[in-house]
């Protein structure tokens, strides 16, 4: 034993010394040290958020305006004294709207579509609970699951979505094949639909279908302390309440686990590229770790992001960890600093980087998080035309896979919580408006930039300026061939700006994107000045070997921390 270690420490050391030898005398065709994001793929996509039912009605023959009996689910409108109108029916959009307008996703820039749960939902409104009323919030009665979480089989589409040669399958890949866009898919693991507190037992609330249609589970319209743990039927839920009158299924259940694990890979068969997550912190961590590693022994590399809604970046941090699953999460704390620095024209630039945690930060990489100003749990964000664009400015240049909910683009119910307006049907008419509005006009410029540099889709950020209306950053990647400096400059302000920038400024040849402009930087011409028109960005973009040391410095530290 002592003779072979002796042989393997002689030779270790005299591959060391001829490596040593080797790189004297041939040092420049070592390859450079990495420096990038993160090595999950998707974090070069940008993600367009549908609501499939409120996005556009394709197929007219699949709404069933009269379906649901004395319990119809279609339109249902909300109004308040004012004449204000929401929707808790289903009102029509479908696979079909959403193909439609492909190429108007992926002109804008985008290159990945989440849509909201596809799963069948049950065919009447509910009649439990406390009525739903304009502007309420956690009421469920008189709602309809048009918004796909009610889930009664999570392996059947919902009838309103599919048209005749188009299920989930046929859409992925015409999404994928047509147009380049990836598929992004919402699932759910802690509830099905509501199930208990209903006048009379109606069809499909409280229960759940297998693949081939056959029960496994039923509610029964009772509460879950009355559920019975010697009826089969009842093994799937828990016996006590989670949300409202929603079931609360048993994830500790090996026969959940493997009706909710099989389901998920079922739809990555059927073309899902990622998955978000519903209410992830529901779960307990254990059931997401045999979830993860299940998918992603078939499907390695596998992107997922998880819905914990809570502004505490140590607290939604332990998802994205190894030990509960290395899922990804919805920046919720970025979220909150972004909606109030582009909100408020007096806000400064300095609140975004608080949350930034580029470095000692509680999660495994915040370069894998989904970055989004709002979506359809919350208000829609509140801020004028130039708000808007300068929270996309920011959003599609700084560290992250953004995010962004249909009608954005052009402003769509600005301020409108759930139950006001910020779920309403976009349609065809306000895509048509929009491809004319100064937000769609401003997002596609800067989110087709992100789309064609990588620097900005996975480039490290290193922070130079954040502070007022101004920032600059720059975004760094050099990974397999690739290598380039992002130099970044927002302007969120009302008048030009005025950028000097040396800090750690790279010398060589930089490029003004989306313009002939060029700079030298040099020894004797050691700083990149521009003025940057009000709520604008640009982008200056340097090719090549980075030497800088102050900049290597930084990135080795980033690499190292983040």
């Amino acid at each position: 034993m002592q003779q072979r270690h002796t042989k393997k420490l002689a030779l270790a050391i005299s591959l060391v010394l001829s490596a040593c030898t080797t790189t004297t005398r041939t040092s420049t065709t070592l390859a450079p040290q990495e420096f990038y994001g993160s090595s999950q793929p998707f974090t070069k996509e940008a993600v367009y958020f549908v609501m499939t039912d409120r996005f556009v009605d394709g197929d007219p023959s699949n709404n069933h305006p009269q379906q649901g009996g004395k319990y119809p689910t279609f339109g249902l409108p909300l109004s308040n004294e004012s004449g204000d109108t929401a929707y808790v029916g289903y009102m029509g959009g479908d696979l079909q709207g959403v193909l439609n307008n492909a190429a108007y996703i992926k002109d804008m820039g985008f290159t990945a579509v989440w849509l909201t749960p596809i799963l069948d939902n049950p065919d009447e409104a509910f009649s439990g609970g406390e009525p739903i009323t304009f502007g309420g919030a956690f009421k469920d009665g008189g709602k309809t699951g048009y918004h796909g979480y009610w889930a009664n089989n999570f392996y059947q589409m919902d009838e309103h979505l599919g048209s005749p040669g188009l299920d989930y399958k046929a859409y992925t890949q015409q999404m994928r094949e047509k147009f380049g866009l990836k598929s992004v898919l919402d699932i759910v693991a802690n509830h099905g639909t509501p199930s208990f507190d209903m006048p009379e037992d109606q069809a499909k609330f409280g229960e759940l279908y297998d693949r081939d249609g056959k029960l496994v589970a039923d509610h029964q319209n009772l509460p879950p302390e009355a559920l019975d743990p010697a009826k089969p039927l009842h093994d799937f839920f828990h016996k006590f309440p989670d949300i409202l009158q929603l079931s609360n299924l048993d994830e500790s259940n090996a026969q959940v686990q493997d009706y909710l694990i099989n389901s998920y890979l079922y739809w990555i068969e059927q073309g899902a590229d990622a998955f978000r997550i519903d209410t992830i912190r529901h779960v307990p961590h254990a059931f997401w770790r045999l979830m993860s590693d299940r998918i992603r022994a078939k499907y390695p590399n596998f992107y997922m992001f998880g819905e914990s809604f809570n502004y505490d970046a140590n607290f939604i941090a332990q998802h994205t960890l190894a030990k509960n699953g290395a899922i990804s999460v919805l920046d919720f704390p970025q979220q909150k600093a972004i909606v109030s620095v582009f909100e408020n024209p007096d806000s400064d630039f300095a609140e975004l980087e608080k949350v930034l945690y580029l470095t000692h930060g509680p999660y495994e990489n915040p370069y894998e998080l989904t970055t989004f100003y709002d979506n359809h749990d919350m208000p829609r964000m509140n801020a004028s035309d130039e708000g808007f664009i300068d929270a996309n400015n920011w959003l599609f240049t700084s560290r992250g896979i953004p995010v962004v909910y249909q009608g954005s683009e052009l402003g769509f119910m600005r301020g409108k919580a759930e139950h006001q307006g910020n779920r309403n049907y976009l349609g065809q008419a306000n895509i048509e408006l929009a491809k004319q509005h100064p937000i769609h006009h401003a997002l596609s410029r800067v989110a087709n930039l992100r789309k064609n540099i990588p620097a900005l889709q996975n480039g490290l950020q290193v922070n130079i300026e954040l502070a007022g209306n101004k920032a600059a950053f720059y975004r760094v990647l050099v990974k397999e061939g690739v290598s380039q400096v992002a130099l970044v400059m927002l302007n969120k302000g009302d008048t030009a700006a005025e950028f000097s920038v040396n800090k750690a400024l790279q010398q060589g040849v930089w490029y003004r994107q989306s313009s002939d402009e060029q700079r030298n930087i040099s020894d004797r011409q050691d700083t990149l000045n521009s003025s940057v028109g009000p709520h604008d960005v640009q982008v200056w973009l340097y090719k090549g070997e980075v030497t800088q040391e102050a900049l290597l410095t930084e990135l080795s530290a980033l690499m190292r921390y983040k």
